[in-house]
């Protein structure tokens, strides 16, 4: 797979997806969407699709795509979708034009809000509040992206088949947020927010600033696994290889 398909992968099924998870944590956000009623969907040309339904106060994110939208959005590439996500192009609307306005207004607001979360400053991260919600998104980013990075990255590839079935549980400590992956043995696997019933191998942050300072790149992971900031049991070539995989996430988001 080129550079820009992958990249386009990420953005919609890693990143753009946790709009279904902004509203949980960000009060701005669920007062934005308290009143929506809208479905859109996301088709890039060669097979890539997403569909985000807003309704009574909440987001849900569907792929592959199964239930109709109200507004589809047509991209002619991987290129031309990261675009979209850069600022430097539009999507070709194919249905929904009455509801442009919507997207012309409305929808944007939601996605700076996540872009707001998503690019921290040095004074932003003074805010416990935004570190909280900064740390789950990119927990959530993270293990959506691993399962992406086996399909379509070229070293993620090679890393799946060698990955032996089971669920890694990721773990910010004391109370969160939590996200497992679960990996089926055969070179795919699965993402979930939350906490996975025994699980094959566990890493925990020992606390929230701990994690954040990792997924930001002020930290360096494996001086704090030997200072024991960051603990980790259970099968442990699922911890090894799934760090491997997370090593790929900034070679196309930034």
């Amino acid at each position: 797979m080129s550079y820009d398909t992958v990249k386009a992968h990420l953005n919609l099924n890693a990143l753009l997806r946790n709009l279904e998870n902004l509203y949980t944590l960000d009060q701005e956000t669920a007062s934005l969407i308290q009143s929506w009623d809208m479905a859109v969907r996301f088709t890039v040309l060669g097979g890539l699709s997403a569909r985000l339904g807003f309704q009574n106060g909440t987001c849900t994110y569907q792929s592959p795509v199964q239930d109709p939208a109200d507004v589809v959005l047509c991209f002619l590439s991987g290129r031309h979708l990261n675009a979209m996500f850069e600022e430097r192009s539009n999507p070709i609307p194919l249905k929904g034009f009455k509801h442009l306005g919507f997207l012309k207004n409305e929808f944007p607001k939601v996605t700076k809000r996540l872009e707001y979360f998503l690019k921290p400053t040095p004074a932003l991260l003074e805010d416990e509040a935004y570190v909280r919600v900064n740390t789950a998104l990119s927990l959530y980013i993270a293990v959506y992206s691993v399962c992406e990075l086996l399909r379509v990255d070229p070293v993620g590839r090679q890393i799946g088949p060698q990955m032996p079935a089971g669920t890694l549980q990721l773990s910010v400590l004391p109370d969160g947020p939590h996200a497992y992956i679960r990996y089926d043995g055969r070179g795919g696997a699965t993402a979930g927010i939350g906490v996975a019933e025994t699980p094959s191998a566990v890493l925990t942050f020992e606390s929230c600033q701990t994690a954040n300072a990792l997924f930001n790149g002020k930290l360096d992971g494996f001086g704090a696994i030997a200072l024991g900031n960051i603990k980790m049991r259970g099968l442990i070539p699922l911890v090894e290889n799934t760090n491997v995989i997370f090593d790929r996430i900034p070679v196309y988001l930034q």
